[in-house]
């Protein structure tokens, strides 16, 4: 009887290290996003090159009536920028921008934690509140403040000279210092919402336990703070104060309509209303497309370091 042979092994081949493949990535998401990109390209891309092509030309009143415009290379950036009124309104602008977008943020937070400590019924009026003011369009809006802060009939003055002080006909947009205050008053009421809004969805994902606990170890409110809550919303916090410098930077409805109300034009203009001023009110459309492009890059360089955090705390 023979002895039954037990099947031999197969021995794998030997790998050879330089025939390795590797796995490609997937190519769907990527041509997923194709149609995205074309439409950005198509809607932003375009416009951007118009307008650095048209910032490169001498570009008036008669080139709107079909005469060819004239290439003059950067010389409308040379006469731009050796203007001291261009640096004068980039410097009121950065400012203007930086104070809105610090005052909105250090608002919307205490308006977020009073609406995670109030109760139900409280929060819901609060939040209304907000919602009207934030849904309410710009132009009605302003009309409500001007007409609030009118130097012959406005509420401000009439509460102010009630309470003591003398603010007869005061014209708060006379004197830019006072021109400001109101446009931040505005901007920020105007912001506020959106800031509290995005802070509290923050705070509602902070555990209670985390919380209780620290206040068992005997955290005070304000190392509960700094310590926990500030830390768990920063991102939250990093994100819309790059909003709120984006949006500040190019604010203009609030301002161009502040001063068609009586405002001196020279000393309170900021970048978005000086663009207009150079196009439409001078007709010089190669010196507001010139800085239009200067606007971009300027939003680019404030915003760098906020992206830049951002990308680290992601990664």
């Amino acid at each position: 009887m023979t002895a039954l042979s037990s099947p031999a092994r197969v021995q794998p081949a030997a790998s050879d290290p330089g025939t390795v493949r590797r796995r490609r990535p997937p190519v769907a998401p990527y041509l997923l996003l194709v149609p995205a990109i074309a439409v950005l390209l198509l809607a932003l891309g375009y416009p951007l090159v118009w307008q650095f092509w048209t910032s490169t030309q001498k570009f008036g009143l008669a080139q709107q009536f079909g005469r060819p415009p004239e290439f003059v290379g950067l010389a409308n950036y040379t006469q731009l920028f050796s203007d001291p009124q261009t640096w004068a309104v980039v410097g009121r602008s950065i400012a203007f921008c930086l104070v809105n977008a610090a005052v909105t943020v250090v608002i919307g937070v205490l308006v977020a934690l009073l609406m995670q400590a109030v109760g139900t019924l409280t929060r819901l009026v609060l939040q209304v509140a907000m919602l009207l003011a934030w849904a309410m369009p710009v132009i009605a809006s302003m009309t409500v403040w001007i007409w609030l802060f009118d130097w012959r009939r406005g509420i401000v003055n009439w509460l102010l000279t009630g309470l003591g002080l003398d603010f007869t006909n005061h014209n708060w947009l006379e004197h830019p210092l006072s021109f400001y205050f109101v446009a931040t008053v505005i901007v920020v009421w105007m912001s506020v919402p959106f800031v509290a809004f995005s802070v509290y969805a923050g705070l509602t994902q902070i555990s209670d336990e985390v919380m209780e606990a620290a206040a068992l170890d005997g955290a005070s409110p304000r190392q509960r703070f700094f310590s926990i809550i500030l830390p768990m919303i920063r991102p939250v916090l990093m994100i819309v104060a790059l909003l709120q410098v984006i949006w500040d930077l190019r604010v203009f409805a609030q301002i161009k309509m502040l001063q068609d109300a009586g405002a001196p034009t020279a000393s309170t203009d900021l970048l978005g209303t000086y663009i207009y001023r150079l196009g439409v009110g001078a007709s010089d459309f190669g010196m507001a497309s010139a800085l239009s492009i200067f606007v971009l890059l300027l939003t680019v360089a404030l915003s760098f370091f906020y992206v830049v955090h951002l990308m680290k705390e992601d990664s």
